[in-house]
């Protein structure tokens, strides 16, 4: 598959790129009349125009087309050879699947039919190693990727890593041009980028547009978000592909799109660079990832809880919970901590907390800069390799599941919040948050408030609450004795399993 073709496509090159520029320039007319006698503008469109065809010929190179295959069992139905014995669409169900459902069913034999699919990718290396997105390679038994100029070759997929979407496959081949890889932090909301990839099976389409927005999370695309927004037109098939800045270097993987029906309605979304590096250079290692962990439950700060916990403004990360024995508990983190700062970087969310933790390597001592009753402490920790999905639920689930419970999460009282809340010479365990709409919110209990009992016994911190709270589980009620500085009651709550 490595023979190059008589026909070399290279040539056509130019012409897809001044098409693309045309599109452009028309645009940038409309948003910017030229009047005839203004030789100026015109010079300055035509001088855009010129640096986005350059761009898009130093990178297209480097930007290759996936095409994969995977084989899939499913059973036949008897006939004889009619609608029912022919494969459906291998992206899901078709016209007849409607009716096969209904009708009855009887063991049929397995049959295997190749489920294809396309998308982008990326060359980065003289080595022939490709970045591209898991979705589009990861399950796959068979990856061809076909260069610019027409030679295909079988790759091998050298690691996934389905929680970031990033995917490392590599090709043996000469002659390559790579592409360089920016710097994705240094990019600016405003600055004009290019998307480069093969949408619905065109071969090296170049759009261009501007970054939209950065640090886009909370989105659900992956679990570790922190993409780079643009409204260059991304649609299916740009999977994988680079996006590019001015200078004609990577600075993000484009992965994923907001639309009607999976078209491009100006909301894209790339990988950042410097996100997709760290995990590339760890796949090409060892294959697999490695991610660091603290031990700890992080919570977004808002406005009435900055207020309790007496900070300015709502940044950085509130620390409900911190798992007994881990890095965070070793290193001498508390319950009620907020953290400011993680390894030099300023902490501003709990979902870029989580990426920054994730992002190092665990065994290396950093510092953790946190406010603990207002003052701040620099704390050494030493972080631990992140276990799996099925080792976090069961070291979380007994405090997690006990607070769960009750609709509400809780911290310990210190004598900071003591003095703001009005809970001298007071203990127990002050509510942080009330799930909306649950049996708490219902019957009143709110943020600030100071749960003094449960079960008729005193508690005084968190680890004595999450106790009594799973002591009563069996009984499928506790009863709480709560206050909120001037009058105090009893709230008799539902457990929830």
């Amino acid at each position: 598959m490595n023979e190059r073709p008589q026909h070399i496509k290279a040539h056509n090159l130019k012409r897809h790129l001044m098409i693309a520029c045309v599109g452009l320039i028309v645009l940038s007319a409309v948003a910017f009349p030229v009047h005839a006698q203004d030789p100026q503008s015109l010079a300055t469109l035509r001088s855009m125009g010129d640096a986005f065809a350059q761009v898009a010929e130093k990178a297209s190179p480097a930007v290759v087309s996936i095409k994969v295959e995977k084989t899939v069992a499913r059973g036949r139905m008897p006939g004889d050879g009619g609608p029912f014995d022919a494969p459906s669409d291998p992206f899901g169900d078709d016209f007849f699947d409607f009716f096969r459902r209904r009708m009855p069913q009887r063991p049929t034999p397995q049959r295997e039919f190749k489920q294809r699919g396309q998308g982008s990718g990326f060359i980065f290396s003289d080595e022939g190693y490709i970045l591209t997105n898991n979705h589009v390679v990861g399950q796959a038994d068979k990856v061809d990727v076909e260069l610019l100029d027409g030679r295909t070759f079988r790759a091998e997929i050298v690691g996934t890593d389905p929680e970031s979407d990033v995917a490392v496959i590599k090709i043996d081949a000469d002659d390559l041009e790579p592409i360089e890889l920016g710097d994705s932090k240094a990019l600016e909301v405003g600055e004009w980028v290019l998307a480069i990839g093969n949408p619905l099976g065109l071969s090296h389409t170049v759009t261009a547009g501007i970054v939209s927005a950065k640090g886009r999370n909370n989105l659900n695309i992956t679990s570790y978000e922190d993409f780079i927004q643009t409204d260059a037109a991304i649609n299916m098939g740009n999977s994988g592909g680079p996006l590019v800045n001015l200078a004609g270097q990577a600075v993000g993987i484009n992965t994923a799109i907001v639309g009607p029906g999976g078209g491009n309605i100006g909301i894209g979304f790339a990988i950042p660079i410097h996100m997709a590096k760290n995990i590339a250079d760890q796949l090409m290692d060892t294959g697999s990832i490695e991610r660091g962990y603290l031990g700890v439950l992080p919570q977004d700060i808002t406005p009435e809880m900055a207020e309790v916990f007496g900070l300015d403004e709502a940044k950085g990360v509130a620390i409900p919970q911190v798992t007994e024995g881990a890095a965070a508990d070793k290193g001498g983190m508390e319950s009620g901590d907020v953290v400011i700062e993680f390894d030099g970087e300023p902490v501003e969310s709990a979902r870029q907390f989580r990426n920054l933790v994730a992002s190092r390597k665990p065994g290396r001592p950093l510092n953790i800069v946190v406010l603990r009753d207002g003052k701040r402490e620099t704390l050494t920790v030493r972080l631990d390799k992140r276990p799996s999905r099925d080792e976090l639920r069961q070291q979380q689930r007994p405090a997690g599941d006990e607070t769960a419970r009750l609709g509400l999460t809780v911290q310990n009282l210190t004598p900071d919040l003591a003095d703001q809340l009005g809970y001298k010479n007071r203990t127990g365990v002050v509510i942080t948050q009330v799930v909306p709409g649950s049996e708490a919110a219902q019957k009143g209990l709110e943020q600030g408030d100071l749960i003094l009992e449960v079960n008729r016994n005193e508690v005084q911190n968190t680890q004595q609450f999450r106790k009594a709270v799973s002591d009563a589980s069996d009984e499928g009620r506790v009863l709480l004795l709560v206050t909120d500085g001037e009058i105090t009651r009893y709230v008799l709550l539902e457990t929830q399993d």
